[in-house]
């Protein structure tokens, strides 16, 4: 007879950290972010971001034919330094 034995916390740790692997090379995967991608990764409206950045002359940004790209890494380190701009309620 064979016995085996899990050590249940063990695999949850394996399974987070080859989670949180996989994750992090989803998020550098993208060299470019379209506006679908920019609202899913600000969670605004494409209103709010037109209002809040869009226009700001820092705001990386490159209309290719009809269509506006986000240089990814640049995009974040935009909207890291606006939001640390933003004044606090």
């Amino acid at each position: 007879m064979l016995n085996i034995q899990v050590d249940e916390q063990e695999v949850k740790q394996l399974y987070l950290a080859k989670l949180e692997e996989k994750l992090k090379h989803i998020e550098t995967d993208l060299l470019f972010w379209d506006t679908s991608e920019l609202r899913r990764r600000t969670c605004l409206s494409w209103n709010t971001i037109q209002r809040e950045f869009f226009y700001d002359p820092r705001f990386p940004k490159r209309k290719v034919g009809g269509k506006w790209l986000f240089p990814a890494e640049a995009t974040k380190a935009f909207l890291l330094t606006w939001l640390s701009e933003q004044p606090t309620s």
